[in-house]
């Protein structure tokens, strides 16, 4: 528990300072795995496929569904105090806007490769991105990953110690070669990771299915008036 203490104290400090208040209809962080799991091809597909993700037709019409935007940041996460910004607050205004944001994800260098799955930390990060976030109608975190936690506080731990009220946490899971479709690794989403109003699930049967899982997710994350519903969203058969 001191730990716990300790971690929420540097999780603020670091905390840049609060950005000004803009209208929008939803401040969503994007929370991508870059732990040691994740080797380098499967990272490549992670990253390409969030970048194809964010300018596909239908999920750039769902940011445009709106005279309210959408603010947008985006980090990578995986050891206790590896995070690292991607993308800071963008207000979603245009296709343009979210074509850079695209090519600056292609373009990332990774951030790490060595550490492991502390997704207790990780959602801690996120508040801290979220309480400077433009002000907005809702707030979602969607937080990607391969494994269960297994470094430190994990994300019970983190919505009991950080400012999650209000705030709703969906999963991405990635579901590898070696899972069958009800695996310990999507029960510790459902059970440990889903928090907060509308909360949902999406499936990806591997990394090579990784764009179409955030494709989908994105669109019913972004879409006005369907910012969550309380159902799992379905996998996709092993071809």
């Amino acid at each position: 528990m001191r730990a716990l203490v300790c971690a929420v104290a540097i999780v603020f400090s670091l905390a840049p300072f609060t950005a000004r208040a803009e209208s929008c209809r939803l401040a969503l962080v994007l929370a991508i795995d870059v732990s040691s799991s994740v080797d380098k091809v499967e990272y490549a597909l992670q990253t390409g496929g969030l970048a194809s993700a964010l300018v596909a037709p239908d999920v750039s019409r769902a940011f445009m569904a709106s005279p309210e935007p959408v603010a947008l940041a985006i980090y990578e996460w995986s050891g206790r105090y590896n995070q690292v910004t991607v993308q800071d607050w963008v207000l979603i205004k245009s296709r343009a806007q979210l074509l850079f944001v695209a090519e600056k994800v292609a373009g990332h260098k990774r951030s790490h490769d060595a550490f492991p799955t502390a997704m207790g930390y990780a959602l801690g990060h996120a508040t801290s991105l979220l309480q400077r976030a433009p002000k907005c109608s809702a707030q979602t975190v969607d937080i990607s990953g391969d494994g269960t936690n297994n470094e430190g506080f994990g994300p019970k731990q983190a919505y009991r110690a950080f400012p999650f009220k209000g705030v709703t946490v969906n999963g991405l899971a990635i579901n590898g070669a070696d899972y069958e479709a009800e695996t310990g690794l999507l029960q510790f989403f459902r059970q440990q990771v889903l928090h907060g109003p509308g909360a949902f699930l999406e499936v990806a049967q591997g990394f090579d299915d990784f764009e179409r899982a955030m494709r989908h997710k994105l669109e019913r994350e972004v879409a006005p008036g369907l910012i969550g519903s309380t159902a799992t969203s379905p996998s996709r058969p092993r071809g």
